[in-house]
C-alpha cells in the first residue's frame, strides 16, 4: 500500500476548516420614492441569472408582470481572474503526500478521485486523527476537467448527462459553447447551512433592485462534477440530510420555491467524515456512500513523534514545508491522471464477478450496490496500479471498505464488520 499512496502519510491535528458561503455585491440604485422599484425600461433584453423578467406589456399597467427564462451571462476573463485570485490568497494546504499512514482512509480517496461513479467514501474515527486535513489535502491533487465558460452548473461540453438545461438548448440548437478548462473544485458544507444557502433561492437583491425573480444558484450547483465534503456528517441536520439524499439518487437538484422552478445537474463525490462517539448516521444516507474507511488513533510512540514534528514544521513555514513535498505531490497527480485515463480499458474477469456477487449474497447485503462499487473500486485500484486486469489481490484490498457499512448490525456481536467480510471473502475466494 505504501509504495502506491508515496513514501510518507496518517493523522495529522486538523487546521479549522473553511465553511462555504455566498457574498453578493450591494447595489445603491433604490429609488428615493419607494423602497421597491420595478423598473421594465431599465431590464429589458438584459441576460440575468435563470429566473423570472419583467416586460412592459401594451394596454397593462406598467408594472406586470410576465415570465420567461433567461440565460447567465459571466465573462469568461473575468472568471480566470477571479479564479487566480483566490488561488494566491488560499490557505495553504497540508500535502497529501506528507500525511502519514492511514493509508485505508488515502487509498479510498484516490480511488474516487480516479472514478467518481463509485459514489464517495465515509470516513469515521477518533476526534484528533486527520481526517479533515487529509480530505481538504486532496485538493492540490484534484486534475482538470472541461466546463462550459460562464456555466453555473460547470456543465460539461460534451455528455448531455452533467449538462445543465440552458447549454443542452444551446448544444442542441448546434450553438459552440465556449469551453475552459478548471481544476476540479472542493465545496465544503458547513453543519449550519441553510436548505436556501445548499439548494439555491431567490435572489433578493436583484428582486428589491431590478424587480426580477432571478435564480441564486447554492452549494450544490456548485459541487456539480466536483467534491462535496460534509465535516462531522453524523451532526449533520435531517431536512440538510434528506436534501443530499434526494440529489444523491437522482443526480439533479429540483428548487420549487417563490414562483421559480429550476433543476440543474448536482451529481458529485460525496465524502464525509464524523466520530462515531458523537452519533451514528442515518442508515439511507450511509448506503450513499460507496465506500466507506475506518480511522484509528497511531499508537506507535515514534510515529507520533515524527506527526507532531511534521505538523509543527508545516506551521512555522507552510511554502517551504510544501516545497520539500512538491515532487512527490506532482508523481502522485499524474500516477492519477493516468489512472483515470486508463480506467476505461481495465477488464474485470466474469468469474471475479460471480465470486463479487457470491460474498454480497452470502452477507446478506441488502440491493446490489455493494456490487456494484466493488467492482468499480476494483477496475480503478487496478488502473492506479497501472495494470490492464483486475486480479484477486484488488478485490481483496477494497471489498471491506465496500461492504463493511452495509451489513446488518448485530448489536451483540464484538467483531468488527471488515473483518467479517475479509473472513467472507477468504472462504469464497480460496
Amino acid at each position: 500500500m505504501a509504495s502506491l499512496l508515496g513514501t510518507s502519510s496518517s493523522a495529522i491535528w486538523a487546521a479549522p476548516s473553511l465553511s462555504s458561503s455566498s457574498s453578493s455585491s450591494s447595489s445603491s440604485s433604490t429609488p428615493s420614492t419607494s423602497p421597491i422599484c420595478f423598473r421594465p425600461g431599465k431590464i429589458c433584453g438584459s441576460k440575468l441569472n435563470a429566473g423570472i423578467k419583467i416586460r412592459p406589456k401594451k394596454n397593462r399597467s406598467r408594472y406586470h408582470v410576465s415570465v420567461m427564462n433567461v440565460a447567465t451571462e459571466i465573462n469568461s476573463t473575468e472568471q480566470v481572474e477571479k479564479k487566480f485570485d483566490s488561488k494566491k490568497s488560499a490557505r495553504p494546504v497540508y500535502p497529501f503526500a506528507a500525511i502519514v499512514g492511514q493509508d485505508e482512509m488515502k487509498l479510498c480517496l484516490l480511488l474516487n478521485v480516479i472514478d467518481p461513479k463509485i459514489g464517495g467514501v465515509m470516513i469515521m474515527g477518533d476526534r484528533g486523527t486527520g481526517k479533515s486535513t487529509t480530505v481538504r489535502s486532496l485538493v492540490d491533487l484534484l486534475p482538470e476537467i472541461k466546463v462550459v465558460a460562464g456555466d453555473p452548473y460547470n456543465s460539461d461540453p460534451i455528455d448531455p448527462e452533467f449538462m445543465g438545461v440552458e447549454v443542452r438548448e444551446r448544444v442542441e440548437r448546434g450553438e459552440q459553447v465556449p469551453v475552459v478548462a478548471t481544476k476540479i473544485n472542493m465545496v465544503d458544507l458547513p453543519l449550519g447551512a441553510t436548505e436556501d444557502r445548499v439548494c439555491g433561492t431567490i435572489d433578493i437583491e436583484k428582486a428589491l433592485t431590478e424587480g426580477v425573480k432571478a435564480f441564486e444558484p447554492g452549494l450544490l450547483a456548485k459541487a456539480n462534477r466536483g467534491i462535496l465534503y460534509v465535516d462531522e456528517v453524523n451532526l449533520l441536520d435531517d431536512h440538510l440530510v434528506d436534501v443530499l439524499l434526494d440529489s444523491a439518487a437522482s443526480g439533479w437538484n429540483t428548487v420549487e420555491r417563490e414562483g421559480i422552478s429550476i433543476s440543474h445537474p448536482a451529481r458529485f463525490i460525496l465524502i464525509g467524515s464524523g466520530n462515531p462517539e458523537e452519533g451514528e448516521l442515518r442508515p439511507q444516507l450511509l448506503d450513499r456512500f460507496g465506500m466507506h474507511a475506518q480511522v484509528g488513533t497511531v499508537r506507535d510512540a515514534d510515529l507520533r513523534v515524527k506527526i507532531v514534528e511534521e505538523r509543527a514544521r508545516f506551521d512555522s513555514n507552510p511554502k517551504d514545508f510544501r516545497e520539500t513535498y512538491k515532487t512527490e505531490q506532482d508523481k502522485l497527480q499524474d500516477q492519477i491522471s493516468t489512472a483515470r485515463a486508463n480506467l476505461a480499458s481495465v477488464q474485470i474477469d466474469r468469474e471475479l464477478k460471480v465470486k463479487i456477487s457470491r460474498v454480497c449474497s452470502e452477507l446478506n447485503v441488502d440491493g446490489l450496490r455493494g456490487d456494484i462499487v466493488t467492482n468499480r473500486a476494483a477496475k480503478a485500484l487496478a488502473a492506479l496500479k497501472g495494470k490492464d486486469r483486475v486480479t484477486p489481490d484488488d478485490v481483496a484490498t477494497v471489498i471491506p471498505n465496500c461492504l463493511r457499512h452495509r451489513l446488518r448490525k448485530d448489536p451483540l456481536e464484538s467483531i468488527d464488520s471488515g473483518v467479517l467480510v475479509s473472513e467472507k471473502f477468504a472462504e469464497i475466494f480460496s
